[in-house]
């Protein structure tokens, strides 16, 4: 039986799949260089000791522009656009896996909740290795590193970035082999997995609440750039406790999960499972309203030309 929605899905079948993978890089790209600070500012508040040098997010934005300048902001950040690939593949899976599922079941939430869980699985894959590249880069700070490697500078000189970069990649294989490339990897699926599936079922159930609660010449998009949010949120408050494990567990070289875990109730209490949250959030909300409005747009624009007039949004 066909779900009740007011608002339409484009789906996978609707496409003009060559707009869709151009779009779709240089949209993904936009959003990584508007939001990557606050990426940069969550994985250094989640891997510090308590408070032992930033306060919270706005304290952690004003101190590492004044001490780093801008650039200290996106440190890790070209090793980090590598993430692209994973981003289509993301999309993609999450696309064809709605497909699939549609066969046996046309439930919107579970065709959402299986998609999205089943891209994070392939997307994460992709992007373990980048993000433990990334994330040692990000905890290089002048003259120091808040990680178990510091890029060694040569001759007093900084290294350029590819340098640096080489020389963190060459430090991780000696101490760790190619397995230190996938350390983390079984967290990064417990947050992501979790936090992919709980995003897409509450982003349309929230799209429906709303175009229930509103007159019905209400934009479409609109709603969705508000229901986006809402379910980033959400998503986000839920999965944060693992995303706090991941990113000690990825950076400090840790191997066990639940070691990782209760070191830091240990040291910290559970408010440490709470760290780097409003960051999270923070940079959830524009990049998801992005995200969100771009990607319904992306699927707009990328509609098969004998589909366009009979659209109507």
């Amino acid at each position: 039986m066909e779900d009740k929605r007011n608002i339409p899905i484009i789906e996978w079948e609707h496409l003009d799949k060559r707009k869709f993978y151009v779009f779709g890089i240089c949209m993904t790209m936009m959003i990584r260089v508007s939001v990557y600070p606050f990426t940069l500012i969550r994985t250094r508040l989640q891997v510090q000791k308590g408070k032992s040098l930033y306060n919270g997010t706005f304290d952690a934005f004003v101190k590492i522009l004044r001490t780093e300048g801008t650039a200290g902001l996106y440190r890790g950040f070209l090793v980090d656009t590598f993430t692209l690939i994973s981003g289509q593949c993301y999309v993609t899976t999450y696309e064809l896996t709605r497909k699939y599922v549609s066969r046996y079941n046309n439930n919107n939430a579970v065709k959402s909740l299986v998609a999205g869980g089943s891209a994070s699985l392939v997307a994460q894959s992709i992007t373990v290795p980048i993000d433990v590249i990334s994330q040692h880069l990000m905890m290089q700070r002048k003259g120091e590193s808040m990680g178990r490697f510091k890029v060694q500078n040569q001759d007093g000189k900084r290294m350029l970035v590819f340098g640096q970069t080489k020389d963190i990649i060459v430090q991780i294989f000696k101490a760790d082999g190619f397995r230190g490339f996938y350390r983390g990897y079984v967290a990064s699926l417990l947050t992501y997995i979790p936090n992919s599936a709980v995003w897409w079922p509450f982003y349309h159930f929230y799209a429906e609440q709303l175009s229930s609660l509103t007159p019905k010449d209400c934009p479409h998009l609109l709603l969705q750039a508000i229901s986006g949010p809402l379910a980033a949120a959400t998503a986000s408050t839920l999965t944060n406790p693992m995303d706090v494990i991941r990113a000690r567990v990825q950076v400090e070289g840790k191997s066990s999960i639940i070691l990782t875990f209760k070191q830091l109730m240990v040291e910290e209490g559970p408010w440490g499972l709470t760290k780097g949250l409003s960051a999270r959030i923070i940079s959830a909300t524009p990049s998801t309203i992005v995200i969100v409005v771009g990607y319904e747009t992306l699927k707009k624009l990328s509609l098969r030309p004998e589909l366009v007039d009979s659209r109507h949004w």
